[in-house]
Protein backbone atom coordinates (compact mmCIF):
# COMPACT_ATOMS: atom_id res chain seq x y z
CA UNK A 1 0.00 0.00 0.00
CA UNK A 2 1.25 3.57 -1.08
CA UNK A 3 0.64 5.46 2.01
CA UNK A 4 1.23 8.89 0.28
CA UNK A 5 -1.26 7.70 -2.32
CA UNK A 6 -3.80 7.22 0.55
CA UNK A 7 -3.29 10.43 2.17
CA UNK A 8 -3.49 12.47 -0.98
CA UNK A 9 -6.43 10.46 -1.94
CA UNK A 10 -8.09 11.02 1.15
CA UNK A 11 -7.22 14.39 1.31
CA UNK A 12 -9.20 15.27 -2.26
CA UNK A 13 -12.38 12.80 -1.26
CA UNK A 14 -15.27 14.39 0.09
CA UNK A 15 -16.66 14.32 3.42
CA UNK A 16 -20.00 14.90 4.16
CA UNK A 17 -21.30 18.40 5.06
CA UNK A 18 -24.08 20.06 6.42
CA UNK A 19 -26.23 20.96 9.26
CA UNK A 20 -26.94 18.72 12.36
CA UNK A 21 -28.78 17.85 15.27
CA UNK A 22 -28.36 16.58 18.84
CA UNK A 23 -31.46 15.37 20.28
CA UNK A 24 -32.19 14.34 24.04
CA UNK A 25 -34.47 11.63 23.39
CA UNK A 26 -35.66 11.78 27.09
CA UNK A 27 -37.06 15.78 27.20
CA UNK A 28 -36.45 16.35 23.52
CA UNK A 29 -34.39 19.40 24.23
CA UNK A 30 -31.99 19.83 20.61
CA UNK A 31 -28.96 21.29 20.07
CA UNK A 32 -28.07 22.43 16.07
CA UNK A 33 -25.27 22.95 14.55
CA UNK A 34 -23.02 22.70 11.02
CA UNK A 35 -19.79 21.74 9.94
CA UNK A 36 -18.10 20.51 6.71
CA UNK A 37 -17.19 17.09 7.94
CA UNK A 38 -20.48 15.71 9.68
CA UNK A 39 -18.71 12.67 10.74
CA UNK A 40 -15.70 14.05 12.23
CA UNK A 41 -17.88 16.47 14.11
CA UNK A 42 -19.94 13.50 15.77
CA UNK A 43 -17.25 11.93 16.99
CA UNK A 44 -15.56 15.00 18.10
CA UNK A 45 -18.73 16.08 20.62
CA UNK A 46 -19.11 12.36 21.60
CA UNK A 47 -15.45 12.35 22.77
CA UNK A 48 -15.94 15.29 24.42
CA UNK A 49 -18.84 14.04 26.08
CA UNK A 50 -17.56 10.80 27.57
CA UNK A 51 -14.60 12.73 28.08
CA UNK A 52 -16.22 15.85 30.45
CA UNK A 53 -15.00 18.38 27.88
CA UNK A 54 -17.81 19.96 26.02
CA UNK A 55 -18.43 23.65 25.97
CA UNK A 56 -22.53 23.00 26.37
CA UNK A 57 -22.28 22.22 30.03
CA UNK A 58 -26.02 21.74 30.48
CA UNK A 59 -25.97 19.06 27.24
CA UNK A 60 -22.94 17.45 28.88
CA UNK A 61 -24.95 16.91 32.67
CA UNK A 62 -28.41 15.91 31.02
CA UNK A 63 -25.48 13.29 29.00
CA UNK A 64 -23.82 12.24 31.93
CA UNK A 65 -27.15 11.87 33.74
CA UNK A 66 -29.17 9.86 30.86
CA UNK A 67 -26.41 8.20 29.65
CA UNK A 68 -25.57 7.99 25.46
CA UNK A 69 -27.92 6.01 24.78
CA UNK A 70 -30.20 8.51 25.57
CA UNK A 71 -29.28 11.13 22.72
CA UNK A 72 -29.45 11.09 19.20
CA UNK A 73 -27.76 12.73 16.68
CA UNK A 74 -29.17 13.25 13.03
CA UNK A 75 -28.57 14.85 9.71
CA UNK A 76 -30.69 17.42 8.92
CA UNK A 77 -29.60 18.95 5.83
CA UNK A 78 -26.68 17.84 3.88
CA UNK A 79 -24.68 19.95 1.54
CA UNK A 80 -23.26 18.60 -1.57
CA UNK A 81 -20.22 19.32 -3.47
CA UNK A 82 -19.97 21.67 -6.39
CA UNK A 83 -17.58 20.99 -9.57
CA UNK A 84 -15.59 23.89 -8.41
CA UNK A 85 -13.18 22.40 -5.52
CA UNK A 86 -11.85 25.61 -4.64
CA UNK A 87 -15.63 26.58 -3.52
CA UNK A 88 -15.73 27.69 -0.01
CA UNK A 89 -18.94 26.23 1.97
CA UNK A 90 -18.80 27.85 4.84
CA UNK A 91 -21.17 30.66 4.17
CA UNK A 92 -23.68 28.15 2.62
CA UNK A 93 -23.37 26.10 6.20
CA UNK A 94 -23.78 29.51 8.29
CA UNK A 95 -26.63 30.09 6.51
CA UNK A 96 -28.30 27.18 6.49
CA UNK A 97 -27.33 26.81 10.38
CA UNK A 98 -29.00 29.87 10.83
CA UNK A 99 -32.49 28.83 8.66
CA UNK A 100 -32.43 25.95 10.93
CA UNK A 101 -32.17 27.35 14.17
CA UNK A 102 -34.68 29.97 13.21
CA UNK A 103 -37.06 27.09 12.24
CA UNK A 104 -36.79 24.77 15.70
CA UNK A 105 -35.60 27.85 17.98
CA UNK A 106 -33.56 25.58 20.45
CA UNK A 107 -33.16 27.80 23.18
CA UNK A 108 -34.26 27.79 26.61
CA UNK A 109 -36.03 24.76 27.59
CA UNK A 110 -36.25 23.69 24.02
CA UNK A 111 -32.78 23.54 23.38
CA UNK A 112 -28.77 23.93 24.29
CA UNK A 113 -27.92 26.46 21.64
CA UNK A 114 -27.70 30.16 22.44
CA UNK A 115 -29.14 32.89 20.42
CA UNK A 116 -26.75 34.08 18.42
CA UNK A 117 -25.44 37.53 18.60
CA UNK A 118 -26.58 40.23 16.23
CA UNK A 119 -23.85 42.43 14.71
CA UNK A 120 -24.77 45.46 17.08
CA UNK A 121 -24.60 43.09 20.05
CA UNK A 122 -21.45 42.54 19.39
CA UNK A 123 -20.30 45.48 18.71
CA UNK A 124 -21.30 46.69 22.06
CA UNK A 125 -19.57 44.00 23.67
CA UNK A 126 -16.45 44.97 21.74
CA UNK A 127 -16.75 48.45 22.63
CA UNK A 128 -17.57 48.06 26.58
CA UNK A 129 -14.54 45.48 27.24
CA UNK A 130 -12.57 48.49 25.04
CA UNK A 131 -13.60 50.86 28.40
CA UNK A 132 -12.28 48.61 30.73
Amino acid sequence: MDKKAEKLKYKASRRPMGVFLIRNLVSDKIFVGSTMNLDAMFNRIRFQLFAGAHPIKDLENDWKQLGAGKFSFEVLEEVFPREDPTYDYAADLETLEDLWLEKLEPYGDKGYNEPKKTREDRLRMIAANRNI
